[in-house]
């Protein structure tokens, strides 16, 4: 992300270019205190995508969510605060192994299909967010997997009858199990077309944005500049994704055989819940990514920031003593 651009610290030299381990370092442990942060407003987000779903469902509980707000008090009325946190852990195991990838990867990727230009085109960004967000996909599909049947699962106070899985490693361990080690890759294709389409629509927005802010002189290179710039990247990204994120929800959360794949799962919806079932919890996707981009995009560019200070003042060598003019040099 504006990776041409250099970092400019009090007026004097630019600071050391960030590494690929400083930026993957970085992206992970933001998406980490992105997810603390706007967790509650994800879980409403599965609850309402999936509450259509439930309806149908035999012998499971009726749709009860109405609203944003509506659905956390609910959750919270009915399952406690914790209930807003089912599944965080997963949430934080995913974030280790998918922001660093899709997002700390993503300078890389745009400076290779450039050939080492600074100035890359549209194609050039469009195609490294693609790379990455499936790269991602990769190797963080069993935490989704698990963060979303642990978001999906409603934790009855009174009764725990209604818990698929106890704990985060009994959720792998049932998958695996139950489904078999394809279970925790389930969705893989509908959550790799919606990562490529989110880092599209999420990076290259951020990137370009913050680009011509910089270039056009209207902001500095601040947290200013990078709030405004994730907050446009998390309403394109909610536009243009919603309806791949609702159908990957789904897909994930269902028990084996309810659909016969993906595609399956998205005509079912079409046909039972017709074309608004797209954009089911629209407004909490858009509250949750718009405000997830805003604490991830300005934490990381802090983190980034301070751990490439830290990486100069360690590799700078320690001043030595000076000679004035005229002093002899000590015989060794």
């Amino acid at each position: 992300m504006g990776g041409g651009v250099p970092i400019m610290t009090g007026g004097g030299p630019a600071d050391l270019v960030p590494t690929v381990a400083v930026r993957v370092f970085s992206a992970g442990t933001a998406g980490c205190v992105a997810d603390l942060v706007t967790f509650p407003l994800d879980t409403a987000k599965v609850r309402l995508q999936i509450q259509g779903e439930s309806k149908a469902s035999p012998g499971s509980r009726p749709a009860n969510y109405r609203g944003v707000f509506g659905t956390i008090v609910t959750i919270v009325r009915g399952e406690g605060p914790r209930g807003l946190y089912s599944g965080l852990v997963a949430g934080l195991q995913r974030q280790v192994c998918f922001a660093s990838v899709r997002i700390g990867l993503y300078d890389t990727m745009k400076q290779l299909y450039s050939r080492g230009s600074e100035n890359a085109g549209l194609g050039t960004r469009l195609l490294a967010g693609s790379t990455t967000g499936a790269m991602s996909v990769a190797f963080a599909q069993p935490t989704d997997v698990v963060k979303v049947r642990f978001q999906a699962q409603v934790r009855l106070r009174e009764s725990s009858s209604a818990q698929r899985y106890n704990s985060t490693i009994d959720a792998y361990r049932t998958i695996a199990r139950d489904e078999g080690v394809r279970g925790l890759w389930k969705g893989c294709l509908p959550n790799i077309t919606r990562n490529a389409i989110v880092n599209c629509s999420e990076l290259v927005t951020y990137d370009i944005i913050k680009e011509s802010l910089l270039n056009n002189n209207l902001m500095t290179d601040r947290a200013p500049c990078h709030f405004t710039a994730a907050f446009a990247a998390g309403f394109c990204t909610t536009v243009v994704a919603s309806p791949v994120d609702v159908v990957k929800t789904r897909f994930m959360n269902s028990v084996p055989g309810q659909y016969g794949g993906a595609i399956n799962c998205a005509l079912t919806m079409l046909v039972k819940e017709g074309p608004s079932a797209f954009y089911k919890g629209f407004v909490p996707s858009f509250l949750r990514l718009g405000s997830w981009n805003i604490v991830m995009f300005v934490s990381y560019e802090q983190i980034k920031r301070a751990v490439t200070g830290l990486q100069q003042s360690w590799e700078s060598p320690p001043p030595g003593p000076r000679l004035t003019a005229g002093a002899v040099r000590p015989e060794k």
